[in-house]
């Protein structure tokens, strides 16, 4: 199993290098302001389908890490969940709220065009069924069109359905039971998912807490689902049950592990743990379940995915579900074998396009 490591190398050869990726393409247009990178990481198992994200990033270096990480991610998310399908991400670096226009992601999808068919993008954050309307537009290779398209439309919703079977199966981990009635909950993150989530939280019972980048959205959020709103930072030091990032990655770091009082973690975030290797073992040792993210997460890629290959939406939530069965193997073979859930699950997704790279090459 490859092991992620803090960078060693910050040319971007050496991280493409590190991450062993096949393929980033950096995107720019000067009279639409566009400014994108699209990372490829692993095409064996079949193109490679993942979103796109808009985000103020602090700096391009930044965006490139994030991209070339939740790319990888895709890759296991979709080995894991037995989807025929590489791994690919994409990110459009800008204030979604100022800069997003027609032309642009236009633009966007001309590029996409250009890699005829090796990625296929579709939504993530910031986006919506409509931007890829836009992206439709440009080229074919685009998922998550609304239904009225005939496509599977909004993703979220199915995210949020396997991120709450994930979650579940680390509750019976953890507790011995899969209730979620009365647990104290902190979600970290009401967009799209993260609201989604909420419905199925309140429904069953369970004590909310919350908090977001966006403070008027916190509080709608919390106005809805009866929760307790609290500070970006605070989200750490609650006395919860279950912890579940749905914003951004690398919230599980060394500032923040040793704040957490959950006995689980299970969110619908990319990338929750900074390092892999460090933080995987470390939440073991607090005796923390934590629920692998990009296995939870993977219901938005597997409702697209039933778009690309014409099943339905009912078809995507039965094979979501399984999300429970799944996790609940990866969490026991972790035990078994003395490791963590996140290497476990790697390690699960890497022999399945191990097993079927003696089969096909590349797409």
């Amino acid at each position: 199993m490859v092991e992620i490591k803090a960078l060693t190398d910050t040319s971007v050869f050496g991280q493409i290098a590190e991450h062993q990726h096949e393929q980033v393409v950096f995107c720019h247009d000067h009279e639409t302001g566009l400014r994108a990178i699209i990372g490829i990481h692993n095409t064996v198992l079949g193109p490679a389908l993942g979103g796109t994200r808009m985000w103020h990033y602090a700096s391009d270096a930044e965006a490139l890490n994030d991209v070339l990480r939740l790319s990888r991610g895709m890759t296991y998310k979709a080995a894991i969940s037995g989807l025929n399908l590489g791994g690919g991400k994409a990110v459009i670096i800008g204030d979604a709220k100022t800069l997003k226009t027609e032309a642009l992601l236009r633009k966007f999808g001309r590029f996409v065009k250009n890699l005829n068919g090796k990625y296929i993008t579709a939504e993530d954050v910031n986006m919506t069924t409509k931007d890829m309307e836009y992206i439709r537009m440009e080229t074919k290779h685009v998922a998550g069109l609304p239904e009225s398209m005939g496509g599977s439309g909004d993703p979220s919703p199915v995210t949020a359905f396997g991120t709450y079977m994930g979650m579940k199966a680390a509750a019976k981990k953890a507790f011995g039971s899969d209730s979620l009635a009365g647990k104290r909950i902190a979600v970290q993150g009401v967009g799209h998912v993260g609201t989604y989530l909420l419905e199925y939280l309140q429904k069953e019972g369970a004590k909310l807490v919350l908090t977001d980048y966006y403070e008027d959205r916190a509080l709608e959020a919390a106005t809805r689902f009866g929760a307790k709103m609290v500070g970006l930072d605070e989200i750490y030091d609650q006395d919860v049950d279950i912890y579940s990032p749905c914003a951004l990655g690398a919230t599980i770091n060394d500032d923040t592990i040793g704040r957490l009082k959950c006995q689980v973690i299970a969110g619908c975030a990319n990338n929750q743990l900074q390092n892999e290797n460090v933080h995987g073992p470390a939440l073991v040792e607090r005796g923390i379940v934590y629920a692998p993210d990009f296995l939870i997460n993977a219901g938005g890629l597997i409702n697209v995915y039933s778009e690309v290959v014409g099943s339905s939406r009912q078809g995507a939530l039965n094979q979501t579900e399984k999300i429970f069965d799944i996790t609940t193997q990866v969490l026991n073979k972790a035990e078994q074998e003395g490791s963590h859930p996140q290497a476990a699950a790697t390690k699960q997704a890497e022999e399945r396009i191990a097993s079927l790279g003696k089969v096909k090459s590349t797409y």
